[in-house]
């Protein structure tokens, strides 16, 4: 049996595959929603239990994480998860430490969209060890052409690489009918042109938009943003060519973008918008994914490329406190708040620049770092960690509060 977990434009007709090729699927999605022929479950822990392969296609990094935590109780030992989202091998090493060691993990994130994920030309960048890798190949041949890359991790490794290429070189191309337009050279004139050089494939990705307007999404333009910020993370980070194509598909995301698809690109690449800084200011955030605040401070305030998160405590939605004198439940709590917030605002624990830790106790701080070592997996941000006398409410335990880079 064949556990499916994320059903957006991707998963469905990737579900809808297995469904057609004989295995007995079942599927979950945070909202309702359905393949034909396959079982829908109403949770990640039920979807799982019993199933041989359970397949993970999100939108993110958190998502991944969030929705594997969930899952775990279902999880059989002697399973493989295969994880086919964009989420990069860091995420890749943290998915690997949630998992129980009977618990296979195969990254296979997959180049294509709708079209070829319903017709089973998907291409899949496998990683893994060789164990694994031999138990889903035949799953894995369902999508489409599969390509091992290596060892665990490669996969994921692998498609941030060919999205670092293959995105920038569309928002170059953007920006150069953009430059177009300002020569007084006619748009359709330089796609002709480039349709006899090697760029004639991209040119016609962006011909309909250019000639036709935005068209339905495929791509979506908030997930090509998300690809290139995990591109240019850790050693990406001297990719600058790729970091300002990041920048300008972040700029698209905050003008309400993030759900067009990626060829929106090229009329917000020719708007003023598109060429003039915006002024920095101070916004609060409050995201809906915790607990509302009780009115007198919000949940972080975002400044620039900088994101200030308020001090977190383990609350439950009423307010009251979860897990009382419990530090490992309440810095689990308090990791997944902060976790929340900041992928609401398009950041991730990986960009924390300091985190500032309260405890009641110093001498219960190895369960606290037990835990924070399950989160924040790459090099450590700067810390500070200080004992008080109590916190505001009887029975917390901790509070964290971070500083973190969009």
């Amino acid at each position: 049996m064949i556990a499916f977990l994320g059903l957006g434009r991707m998963g469905v007709p990737m579900a809808g595959r297995l469904v057609a090729a004989g295995h007995k699927v079942t599927v979950w999605n945070r909202t309702t929603r359905g393949v034909p022929g396959a079982e829908a479950a109403p949770s990640p822990a039920a979807a799982v239990a019993g199933a041989d392969v359970v397949i993970t296609m999100l939108s993110d990094p958190e998502a991944v994480s969030e929705v594997a935590r969930a899952a775990l109780p279902g999880l059989r030992p002697g399973s493989v998860l295969v994880e086919m989202s964009t989420i990069g091998p860091d995420a890749l090493r943290r998915l690997r430490g949630l998992l129980p060691e009977s618990v296979g993990l195969v990254d296979a994130p997959v180049l294509g969209s709708v079209g070829p994920a319903a017709e089973g030309t998907l291409v899949v960048l496998a990683g893994g060890r060789r164990e694994d890798l031999d138990r889903v190949s035949d799953v894995l041949r369902v999508f489409g052409t599969v390509h091992e890359a290596g060892g665990p991790g490669s996969g994921a490794a692998a498609k941030l690489a060919v999205m670092s290429a293959l995105v920038t070189a569309q928002v170059g191309l953007a920006e150069t009918l953009a430059y177009a337009d300002d020569l007084g050279v006619g748009r359709t004139a330089l796609l002709d042109a480039l349709g006899e050089t090697p760029l004639a494939g991209l040119a016609e990705r962006l011909r309909p938009v250019v000639e036709s307007g935005p068209f339905e999404t495929r791509y979506a333009l908030g997930l090509a943003a998300k690809d290139l910020r995990l591109a240019t993370e850790g050693p990406g980070r001297h990719q600058t060519v790729t970091a300002a194509a990041r920048d300008l598909l972040a700029g698209a995301v905050a003008a309400g973008l993030a759900g067009h698809d990626l060829t929106a690109v090229v009329p917000f690449a020719a708007s003023h918008a598109a060429q003039t800084p915006a002024p920095k200011e101070v916004r609060a955030v409050n995201p809906p994914s915790v607990p509302a605040t009780n009115g007198y401070y919000s949940h972080a305030v975002r400044f620039g490329d900088l994101l200030f998160l308020s001090g977190q405590v383990a609350l439950d939605e009423d307010g009251k406190v979860a897990g009382e004198g419990d530090m490992t439940l309440q810095s689990e709590i308090v990791m997944e708040n902060l976790e929340r917030i900041l992928a609401d605002q398009g950041s991730s624990l990986d960009r924390v620049l300091h985190i500032r830790t309260f405890l009641t106790d110093m001498d219960r701080l190895h369960e606290y770092a037990a835990v924070r070592s399950r989160f924040l997996t790459g090099e450590p941000p700067a810390s500070t960690t200080v004992e008080v006398e109590r916190l505001f409410r009887p029975g917390l335990v901790i509070e964290v509060e971070v500083v973190a880079a969009l």
